[in-house]
This record gives structure tokens, sequence and C-alpha cells, in this order.
């Protein structure tokens, strides 16, 4: 038993109809940046997990500057794309 067809367009009116055609891509936007904050919060967990730390900045201070390099060039990105 899966989600069929209709079922998703039915939903897809739903959203539509509460949110409305004007707030609908700022709506998926942020649910976008969820998703990328619990991918990027996974992939944290699987390191610190990895290298037996609690934190990644304790273990390696490299892995921490990687870290730390990709947030801020995401932060720029969703800056750029805002304004955009």
């Amino acid at each position: 038993m899966g989600i069929g067809v209709w079922q998703v367009i039915l939903i897809l009116v739903i959203v539509l109809i509460i949110f409305g055609a004007g707030k609908l891509p700022r709506v998926m936007g942020d649910v976008a940046k969820g998703i990328k904050n619990f991918k990027s919060g996974m992939k944290d967990e699987e390191l610190a997990a990895s290298t037996g730390a609690d934190k990644p900045e304790e273990k390696d201070g490299e892995s921490a500057k990687v870290i730390e390099a990709e947030a801020a060039e995401t932060e720029k990105k969703e800056k750029e794309e805002a304004k955009g």
C-alpha cells in the first residue's frame, strides 16, 4: 500500500489552498533549508561517532575548520538566494 498519484495530487492541492501560490515558494525554500540542516547534522553525528569524539572539534581541528567553511559557504549561498 503505497501512496498513489491521486493522493500526492490531493496533498499538493491542499497545501496550495492552505499556503496560497504566493507563499508556496518561500515555504518550500524553508523546507529545503530544514532538510539541508538535518543532513548536515547527520554528517556531524556520523563524523563524531567515527572519530570517537563527542564533537568533531575535540578530535580533529582540521575537520572542524572544514565543517565551519562549509557552513559559511552554505549561509552565503542562502543569503544570495534570498536576495535574488
